[in-house]
């Protein structure tokens, strides 16, 4: 990774920021989680809360973080990441009409991040287990260097999504890039720290909403773990305690409601729906269908026994188990998701 001060690429991030951000404080970018900030002067004791794990990248001017009583400057080449729920003092040091202070913001979803580096290295991998088993306290902000690497990611990221269908298709992959990025091995550790401790919080929800999302993919209790930031174990258990089942059972349930659904539909054949839940065996999904709703698949979607909604009789009801619940205690959310809005960046409000 080449890492030093790319005076050119600056300047090309700067003239993207000028383009996007024409007003005075926050702009919304062009992706969900994104804000551009320029201010034309210097402004002092900005207080706000950063809701969402993100990172910040300065193009121009210079300001100063402070959190937990400690200052960290940003400058042009360097970015700085800043866990969630954290408060914060901003101070742009360095702005002007001629030359205005641009930054952008960018909130990561911590469960990104464990999935991205569970496909690296090994090494990253054990890294991860430390930083989810390490007594130390996690160093909430820190401003690490700027890599050529990711100025290019970010540049192209802001350039091609331009359109909705750019950002609906593109925007994912960028952000998998720039996580990436920020995950090579000079600095990988302040962010792995920061996506555990993240995760911690409240991980079950989070993966609840994964499998909704991944249904169709192989997902074993070792992957979900990852995501959540966990040892099977230790995200088995606590799984277990939130939802009242194990991981594997609560997913196989949900993947047959869902079967359920797509056979009342009435669009898709069997094997097709098997494979959408995510069953690679057609036969091990029949035989699983049945032993949930005491019927084949054909036989459920042509029964006089389920109404036109789709609830089973009274006579049928009786005798199957009840469907995918959601724990009556939380509600499941992403981690570390964010709105976009100003409170993820350095303005608030000004004392």
């Amino acid at each position: 990774m080449v890492r030093g001060h790319f005076p050119d690429l600056v300047h090309q991030l700067a003239a993207e920021l000028t383009a996007s951000a024409p007003l005075v404080g926050a702009n919304t970018g062009p992706w969900p989680g994104m804000t551009l900030y320029r201010f034309t002067r210097p402004v002092r004791w900005m207080q706000g809360r950063i809701e969402s794990l993100s990172l910040i990248i300065v193009a121009q001017g210079h300001h100063e973080f402070t959190v937990d009583g400690k200052t960290q400057p940003c400058d042009p080449f360097e970015y700085l990441l800043i866990g969630s729920q954290i408060q914060v003092k901003a101070d742009v040091l360095e702005a002007s009409l001629a030359l205005p202070f641009l930054s952008m913001v960018l909130e990561i979803d911590p469960r990104l991040v464990h999935q991205v580096s569970s496909h690296m290295l090994k090494s990253y991998a054990t890294a991860l287990l430390a930083c989810q088993t390490s007594d130390l306290p996690v160093q909430r902000a820190c401003a690490l260097p700027l890599s050529q690497e990711l100025l290019q990611v970010v540049l192209r990221a802001l350039r091609g999504t331009r359109s909705d269908m750019d950002r609906r298709v593109l925007a994912p992959l960028y952000l998998q890039e720039i996580i990436y990025r920020l995950l090579q091995p000079e600095h990988y550790t302040p962010l792995l720290a920061l996506a555990a401790a993240e995760s911690a919080r409240k991980p079950v929800p989070a993966i609840i909403e994964y499998m909704r999302d991944h249904l169709a993919e192989p997902l074993t209790v070792g992957d979900m773990a990852v995501l959540a930031g966990l040892s099977p174990s230790a995200f088995a258990h606590l799984f277990r305690e939130a939802t009242g089942r194990p991981p594997y059972q609560f997913l196989k349930q949900m993947r047959l409601d869902h079967a359920r659904e797509l056979l009342l539909a009435g669009d898709s054949t069997v094997t097709r729906i098997s494979k959408e839940v995510g069953y690679a065996s057609v036969s091990h999904f029949i035989s699983e269908f049945r032993t949930r709703f005491g019927m084949t698949p054909h036989t459920y979607r042509d029964s006089d026994t389920v109404d036109p909604a789709g609830t089973p009789r009274a006579a049928d009801a009786r005798r199957r188990p009840p469907l995918t619940p959601r724990p009556p205690h939380f509600q499941a959310g992403r981690v570390g998701a964010g709105t976009g809005n100003s409170s993820a960046g350095i303005c608030c409000r000004r004392q």
